[in-house]
């Protein structure tokens, strides 16, 4: 990757103001990307985006909750006016609301659906309300943040690194962010539009607190390093796959 070749490309990222997506943003944004900062509160992502742009980046906010339908056609249609079209889709907006103290069948259905409009519904309406501007870039690419959380196959194999590690409303949320990625991509298959499914590592975040201590194994900018990569992924790239940093993960 080099800023040259991605210099003239556009990418917006959801839940943009601080951590993975925030560092998503500055990486695009350093390899010559220009990036639309989207977040839920327009003022959080107005001074995201200044600080960024103070370090000679080009990065421009946008408002967007990935929750209301509303707000998700406000940002296209001010996308479409701005910039007519979208190189890059990166759904990055994500939840995690699971009472750790509760075991699956415990968990209220308040909790499911609070995690499932955010985590699948809302990422389905973005993705659904940008694809006419990412079918009018030449190489549309589709990144899905997901997790290691949502692949059923190595929730079914006692031993491995997430088989005791159930917080069930947000996995499943991410193994159908995975399964929505595979028909997606079937779809575009004849295009050249790629969407891929990515799992960022066990990251220090705000999502990631437990008691006030953040829990995790590495740092919101290597969590966005596998977003990154297949933002910027060539035509030889795969489409319909599910990775960490070159590593195709179990479904």
């Amino acid at each position: 990757m080099n800023g040259n070749s991605n210099t003239g490309k556009i990418a917006l990222v959801t839940g943009a103001t601080r951590g993975i997506g925030l560092h998503t943003v500055r990486q695009l944004a350093e390899q010559g990307v220009h990036v639309l900062l989207a977040g839920r509160d327009r003022d959080r992502a107005d001074a995201a985006a200044r600080e960024l742009r103070g370090e000679g980046l080009s990065v421009e906010p946008i408002a967007l909750d990935v929750t209301d339908g509303a707000s998700i056609e406000a940002a296209a249609r001010e996308v479409d006016a701005r910039h007519g079209r979208l190189d890059i889709l990166v759904n990055n907006a994500g939840i995690i609301l699971d009472d750790g103290s509760l075991p699956p069948s415990q968990q209220s259905l308040d909790t499911w659906r609070r995690t499932f409009d955010t985590n699948l519904f809302g990422l389905v309406a973005v993705t659904q309300a940008f694809l006419p501007l990412l079918r009018e870039a030449a190489s549309g690419r589709i990144v899905n943040v997901s997790s290691i959380l949502g692949s059923l196959t190595l929730h079914g194999q006692p031993g491995s690194p997430v088989y005791d590690f159930k917080v069930p409303a947000y996995n499943v949320s991410k193994s159908a962010v995975n399964a929505w990625t595979v028909q997606l991509a079937w779809e575009l298959r004849d295009t050249p539009i790629k969407v891929n499914t990515v799992h960022p590592g066990y990251v220090r975040t705000d999502m990631n607190n437990s008691g006030g201590e953040q829990r995790g194994e590495i740092e919101a900018d290597e969590g966005a390093r596998t977003s990154v990569q297949m933002a910027l992924i060539d035509a030889d790239g795969p489409t319909g796959s599910f990775t960490y940093l070159g590593e195709t993960l179990p479904w």
